[in-house]
């Protein structure tokens, strides 16, 4: 099993997780709903980070639900945790082995709070710590940059929000997403050949906004842990704020701009880095607008909703990073420096 074959095995996963799982999510929203939840405490690291990221926009726009990430290192070195009244204790992590992310819910769960484990690993101390585990359902993720179990960490962020609404539209739309997953990646062989204009970049950055804020950041830890450039995530707001004085003509910027409230402002940002800047723009969107700014157009199918966005837009941005790496010569299966399973206190 190959960094590519998990790529593109990642339509399927969420099939079966969505079939095998529902009820299993349906009976955890039901149960944190009969409690006095005000809040969302999580905590996380690296890929699952950026799921947080999601779970942040989507809790708060779906479910109303503020959320936090947790700071592990108060709970770990500090030994000063907060007080976490109320709250739903979260931790994200595909193998469910951090010590600082399970000490988190330990205390979560000393403090009285409601614990949730999303792993793909039903039988880790945090799966073991909890009192509800979402298994994700990835199967064994063999290569080191995360990708399979990225998805399916926010597929369960997803079906457990679509839950808490007892929407049956999120239901259904949530029933798209393996054909809207498996339209996308057709476009791999148009993504190895534009890959190629940029073997010799060393650095970018990468925009989003909104539901796709955890895609840009997502976007750039590829760059960083395949391809060794320097990118930075930003948000298009935070970007203007400064960070903009980076570009000059030719600087490469990556941008996440699919359809939704926030797609305007992208806009006017894509513009302004075009028409003033004359940056190189490469635009993952599904409308027509944002991408006929870029040199490098990646499409996502126009009927994606804006909060199921993040599951499809970092398929085209996955595939960028796997087909850089190989442009640049680098082994995308064993990236230096890094292993698969990283233990933090």
């Amino acid at each position: 099993m190959t960094l590519y074959s998990e790529i593109s095995e990642q339509p399927e996963r969420i099939k079966s997780l969505l079939s095998s799982q529902k009820k299993t999510v349906e009976k955890i929203a039901a149960e944190i709903q009969k409690r006095d939840i005000q809040y969302v405490f999580l905590a996380a690291r690296g890929t699952s980070d950026n799921a947080g990221r999601y779970a942040n926009y989507l809790l708060g726009a779906l479910n109303g639900l503020p959320l936090a990430l947790a700071t592990p290192s108060l709970f770990t070195y500090y030994k000063q945790p907060p007080k976490l009244k109320n709250a739903l204790v979260v931790g994200i992590s595909q193998s469910g082995k951090s010590p600082d992310i399970v000490s988190v819910l330990e205390e979560g769960k000393r403090q009285g709070c409601a614990t949730l484990a999303i792993t793909n690993e039903p039988n880790s101390d945090l799966a073991n710590i909890s009192d509800f585990v979402l298994d994700i359902q990835a199967g064994a993720e063999k290569a080191v940059a995360a990708t399979k179990t990225y998805t399916t960490e926010l597929m369960s962020v997803a079906m457990l929000s679509a839950a808490m609404t007892g929407n049956k539209k999120y239901w259904n739309e949530l029933h798209k997403l393996p054909g809207w997953m498996k339209q996308t990646l057709k476009q791999d062989a148009f993504i190895s050949q534009v890959a190629q204009r940029y073997r010799y970049m060393k650095q970018t950055i990468v925009l989003g906004r909104g539901f796709n804020y955890a895609t840009a950041f997502e976007w750039a830890l590829k760059l960083k842990e395949l391809t060794y450039i320097i990118a930075e995530p930003y948000s298009s707001a935070d970007f203007a704020h400064g960070p903009i004085a980076m570009v000059e003509s030719g600087y490469p910027v990556f941008a996440v701009a699919p359809k939704g409230k926030v797609f305007d402002s992208m806009l006017q940002m894509l513009k302004r880095l075009k028409d003033d800047i004359s940056a190189e723009l490469v635009v993952i969107s599904n409308d027509k607008r944002a991408l006929s700014l870029a040199q490098v157009p990646l499409t996502i199918p126009v009927d994606v909703p804006e909060w199921l966005s993040p599951l499809v837009s970092i398929l085209p941005a996955q595939l960028f990073a796997y087909h850089l790496t190989l442009a640049k010569g680098y082994d995308t299966e064993h990236p230096r420096s890094i292993r698969k399973v990283t233990e933090t206190r």
